[in-house]
Order: C-alpha cells, then structure tokens, then sequence
C-alpha cells in the first residue's frame, strides 16, 4: 500500500466504538456545538437577514469579509495560548477561562445583533457581528488547545468526529433553526419585514451558548507542562509568539514546507465549490424550503456519518490513508454537481448529489482535522492548530472570490469540473506526505479522559 499505517496497532471494532463513549469524547460534543452556532450567525443567515431588510447584494458581499476574523486568528493565538486573564485563570485555568471569556463575548455580541436593525442602521450590526466574530475565532484557538491536550494523539480522530457532530448540529440550528424561530415570531397581521421577528431569533441563539458555557464549568481543565517563567519581555515574545513558529520548522525542517503546502490546499475543491453552490440551487429552480430541508438538514446528516466513519476508519485504518480517501472523494462528488447541472430541477437528484458529496466532506474533515492535531507540539497547541487551521482556508478562500466571475463566463458544468481538478495536486502531496516519518514528540499528558 502506499499510505501506510506507520505501526499503530489495529483496534477491535468494540474498542474503536467505545472511544466514542468515554467523557472527553462526549464533552466535545457540546463544545463544537458552541463552536458552530456562531459561524452562521455572521456569514449565512445574517446575510438573509439583511437582505430581507433591504440591504443591497454588494453591501451583503462586503461584510462577509466580518468571517476573516477566522483566517487570521494565529495572530493572537500566541496570547490565548499563555497569557492568563486575570481571576479568571486562577479560578478555571488557562484553557477554560479563555473559552469562558469568548462564549461571554459571542453572547454579547448576538445580544446586540437582536436589538439593533439594520434597516435603519447598519453600523451597530457590524461591530456586535465583528465582536461575534472575533469572539468566536477566539473560542476556536482555546478549544482545539483543549481537545488536542484532552487526549492521547489515537484518540484525536474520536474527539474531532465528536466535535464535527457538536458543530453540524448547531449549523442546522443557526441555519434552519433560526430561520424557523423567525418565521413564527412575525405577526399574522404584518406585512413585509419584521426586525422583532429577528429579534427573537437572535435572543434565542445567544441563549443557546449556555450549551457551551455549561460544558466549560463542568470540565475539567487539561493537565499541561509546567513552563518557566520569562526573563524579560524579549525572551517572553520569543517564547510565545516566534517559539511556535520556530518548533514547527525544527522538527521537521524541509518538510515543513511539503506540510504547509498540503494544509494549505486540502479542502481547496470543497471550500472553492462551496461559494457558488446556493447560487446553483437558485438559478436551478430549488426553492427555499427544498434547499434548507435538503442541504441545511438532510445534508447536514450526512456529514455527521461522514465525520463519524472518517474517525472510526482513521482509528482502525490509519490516519493518512483515510486523509487520501477524503481527498479523493472529495473531488470526485464534485462531478456529481456537473450531472446535476445538466439534469434540471430534481429533488430526489439533489438529494443523491448532497449524500454523496456531504459523506466525504464528513470523512475528510475527521482525517483532516486529526492529521493537524497529530502535527502540533502540546506545548504551542493553540498557537501551532490556530496556524495550520487559517493557512487551511487563505488560498481556498481567496480562490473562491472568483468563482462567481468564472461561472458567468464558463457555466457550472465547466466550475464544477474545475473544481473537482483541483484535487489532484492535493493526491499528488499526500502521496509525498505519507513518506514523512513524524519526529519524536514530548511525552504527551492527557487530562480526564475517563
């Protein structure tokens, strides 16, 4: 075989599934429940927010760049992973304080987005999105910190698939979820847009994040390294900001770039596909209902057994090989979107289209997400994930940005199957990857896995 299974011993089938019942594993799940819910709340469902309130297309288009708070985010990684926040750190440690702070921010920043409309002013809506948004890019640096020091590295697989199912739950509910609570909370008797419709929607959201801040009180806090105090403030920086850096590179020197190179690129076809797919659904005839109850729920589901399949698959099969089965579906159900374009308006075909490609997105996220937690130094944890999981989506993204401009000059037969192309650099480097014999890393502490 070409990806090898580095010399992990293979698990039974029961021991494989038990993983998924130990508590680390199910506390992830409410933590990625906490991790999703914001995302929609800034991108997706808050453009059909604005858009229901009259706000122009190009101005919708501008504020989405709100979700590059996520790209950026190992910019202040450094500070998540050692500073402590004052009483607070004391009281819960390192990891949960700085999740304890982030949920309190998103919940802020939701509270505001409930009592401002943006028919009358759009401003106070962008700074509570922006704070949403910071304060959830935040939450994620502390809580891949948390779940790659919760566990042994054998384990990662369960808890991202955990995690993944946390995280497409609160999707569905920031997506569908929201969108329904808004619909019967307009008055009968009203006609047009109701900002008090949304208003309870968005109340109802920011008091879902308790499912998270709850989680956080009662977890236990990751047993870390004891590290030394700083000199100075140089030798502070040093340790903190350039110290991650400088690890990564150390280990494994000239691979560190064909690593970067294959973060960099993984999930391109996806990401890339993904901005022109509700235009497609549009343009094809699909109305709204359709389109929720198929891609939002229906679609979600299969990610979910996706994302459940890819960890057990890792865990029994070896991570690399389970990251090249994900690649390789992940391109081809790509071409599943050319069939579709050509095939008109057709539920039960949108359906067979939305299993296939959500199933291997699922499969490729859980392999994707332990290999980068296998390539972290548990010492710079949040501060080497935060790196890889922006470096993750800077390409695809600004890639994406053209993707409307191609379809209008190609069609989405020719994007799609644009699309599906470029996932063969991405074979070709896992190919290479799978070469890389991991350096020896510190002894790992796992916290309560029990």
């Amino acid at each position: 075989m070409i990806f090898r299974n580095s010399g992990v011993p293979r698990r039974s089938w029961s021991e494989t599934l038990k993983v998924y019942l130990e508590t680390a594993t199910l506390r992830m799940l409410f933590l990625g429940f906490s991790a999703g819910l914001p995302l929609m709340l800034v991108l997706g469902t808050l453009s059909f927010w604005l858009r229901e309130a009259g706000i122009d297309r190009s101005t919708i288009g501008y504020l989405s760049w709100v979700g590059l708070a996520y790209a950026f985010k190992w910019m202040w990684a450094p500070l998540v992973d050692r500073l402590p926040i004052p009483l607070l750190t004391k009281w819960l440690g390192r990891r949960r304080s700085w999740l304890l702070l982030s949920q309190a921010a998103i919940m802020a920043g939701l509270i505001g987005m409930a009592f401002n409309d943006p028919h009358t002013g759009l401003e106070p809506i962008v700074w509570c999105a922006l704070m949403v948004a910071f304060g959830s890019a935040t939450q994620d640096i502390a809580l891949d910190a948390f779940r790659i020091e919760s566990a042994d590295t054998d384990r990662q697989a369960a808890l991202a698939a955990s995690y993944q199912t946390g995280y497409r739950l609160a999707m569905i509910w920031a997506g569908a979820g929201v969108l329904w609570i808004a619909a019967r909370a307009e008055v009968a008797s009203a006609i047009g847009y109701q900002q008090g419709a949304w208003k309870v929607a968005y109340l109802v959201m920011a008091a879902s994040m308790l499912v998270g801040v709850i989680t956080v009180l009662f977890s236990a806090e990751p047993v870390r390294r004891i590290l030394p105090p700083a000199k100075n403030m140089a030798a502070w920086l040093d340790d903190v900001v350039i110290g991650p850096f400088r690890d990564f590179i150390v280990r494994y020197r000239w691979q560190a770039a064909l690593i970067l190179a294959l973060i960099a690129i993984y999930r391109i076809s996806d990401v890339v596909m993904g901005i022109m797919a509700n235009p497609f659904y549009v343009d094809m005839g699909y109305t709204k209902d359709e389109v929720a109850a198929v891609t939002k729920v229906f679609g979600i589901v299969m990610t979910l057994a996706g994302a459940f399949i890819g960890g057990a698959l890792s865990m029994r099969f070896g991570m690399m090989r389970i990251l090249a089965l994900g690649a390789v579906m992940s391109s081809a159900s790509n071409l599943l979107f050319v069939w579709l374009s050509g095939h008109g308006h057709d539920v039960q075909a949108l359906v067979l289209v939305i299993s296939a490609d959500n199933l291997a997105g699922g499969i490729a996220s859980a392999a994707f997400i332990a290999y980068l937690s296998s390539l972290t130094n548990i010492s710079y944890s949040a501060t080497q994930y935060a790196l890889f999981s922006s470096i993750m989506l800077l390409l695809p993204k600004f890639l994406a940005g053209y993707s409307g401009a191609y379809v209008d000059a190609f069609g989405y037969a020719s994007f799609f199957t644009g699309t599906a192309l470029l996932g063969i650099p991405v074979i070709v480097l896992l190919w290479f990857a799978a070469r890389i014999v991991p350096p020896q890393k510190q002894p790992e502490q796992s916290g309560d896995t029990a």
